[in-house]
């Protein structure tokens, strides 16, 4: 018997027995689909996150009290004692920090509430800025003009509106020069934001931003800011003047030698890095989830295999009987058991994809389909049925032919 008229073999069985088929490859179907959704969730979400949440130019870093990323209890319980960093604080910086090309300020209040004659719109990003804090986030506008020095030194009641609140509060009206309540207080739109979409939480484009002098008058000055600073260039150069606001601080806030920082000090490859972490976790976890399910699947391969073997007894009497090799009827047998297999991985690999899609369909999840997973996926399935066909293809080529023609259900 040729490869290809072991496959036909193979495929004819599985189509001749629906129901026992399905159930055979259940295993491996769930095992696969695992992986590759796992996979394409994973991928998609690692370049979402690169590219649209943690998107700080390669020569930027942030200071703040706590981390932006808590990933336990101890991280935020510390972060809660530790000193608010105050104006005092960045005008430190960006006095004294000589490898900082900008350094700006900022703090946000996440709970906003807008108004415009009868419209209004709840839970908007208020954000208090610094006029650098525009070049350091790379904030362009699509009218208007930016927050400038004499808005900050005189406390001006001015904002910069993204577009979500242009398209809710300002419909077919320019908006510039336009007055809104932001939490009761009137405020004078200057400057429309370009819009930038949506992350995995909200719209990024759902914000007013006020120099941080009228935020801090408005909502008080108990609140901690967070210190942002570009650096002269990537590499060496950030991590220089990093550490140099670094020290700044940490002479400020008299934290002793040896001991970690009272703030958290954090750039868009640090973060990314937190990021693999998670993801990593989460990814292992699901592997093992699927790696169980493709071992279950696979013994219900080889019990399905024995079972054939029985059925097919005097059939391998026959071709024995007709000068069939041992090895002939084992490499038989064991492209049927991976021909099932991989029959299994191709389903499963339809079913993670579409799964996959469909979540990223209905809830905007980001999906990437990697080729590499789909071919690892083949080659695991194809294994799975070649590993666990090895004893029933060996059974099938130990039978003595007389005994195998003699054989009767």
């Amino acid at each position: 018997m040729t490869t290809l008229e072991a496959i036909r073999v193979a495929l004819q069985s599985l189509w001749a027995n629906k129901l026992r088929s399905a159930l055979t490859l259940l295993g491996v179907v769930i095992g696969v689909a695992a992986v590759i959704a796992v996979v394409t969730f994973t991928s998609g979400i690692n370049g979402y996150v690169a590219q649209k949440i943690f998107n700080l130019g390669a020569d930027v870093f942030i200071i703040s009290k706590v981390t932006p990323v808590i990933t336990n209890v101890d991280q935020f319980l510390e972060g809660r004692r530790r000193k608010d960093l105050t104006m005092e604080d960045y005008e430190a910086v960006r006095e004294a920090c000589r490898h900082c090309a900008l350094i700006g300020a900022s703090t946000i209040k996440l709970d906003g509430h807008v108004k415009r004659g009868e419209q209004s719109i709840n839970d908007v990003w208020v954000r208090g800025f610094t006029p650098s804090m525009a070049a350091i986030l790379d904030l362009d506008l699509t009218a208007g003009r930016m927050l400038n020095d004499n808005d900050e030194n005189n406390r001006s009641n001015i904002a910069v509106i993204g577009s979500d609140l242009v398209e809710n509060l300002f419909p077919g009206v320019d908006p510039i020069n336009q007055e809104i309540r932001v939490d009761g207080q009137v405020y004078t739109v200057v400057g429309t934001g370009k819009k930038q979409g949506k992350n995995l939480f909200a719209s990024r484009d759902n914000y007013v931003a006020i120099p941080i002098s009228t935020y801090l008058k408005q909502f008080g000055t108990h609140t901690s800011v967070r210190i942002s600073g570009k650096a002269n260039g990537v590499g060496a150069q950030l991590e220089s003047a990093m550490d140099e606001a670094r020290a700044i601080l940490r002479a400020r806030r008299h934290d002793l030698p040896g001991k970690p920082d009272s703030f958290a000090a954090e750039t868009n490859e640090s973060f990314l890095s937190i990021w693999a972490d998670l993801s990593g976790t989460f990814f292992i976890v699901m592997i093992v989830i699927a790696c169980i399910a493709l071992v279950v699947g696979g013994i219900v391969i080889m019990n399905i295999m024995l079972v054939s073997v029985t059925e097919r007894t005097r059939e391998i009497g026959i071709r024995k009987a007709m000068g069939a090799r041992r090895s002939d009827v084992l490499l038989q047998f064991l492209i049927e058991s991976s021909t099932m297999a991989l029959v299994g991985g191709v389903l499963g690999i339809f079913f993670g994809i579409t799964f996959a899609k469909g979540i990223t369909a209905l809830i905007g999840m980001p999906s990437a389909v990697k080729l590499w997973a789909v071919t690892a996926a083949l080659l695991v399935s194809a294994s799975v049925g070649i590993f666990f066909g090895v004893y029933p293809a060996k059974r099938a080529a130990r039978l003595d032919p007389i005994a195998a023609l003699r054989f009767e259900l």
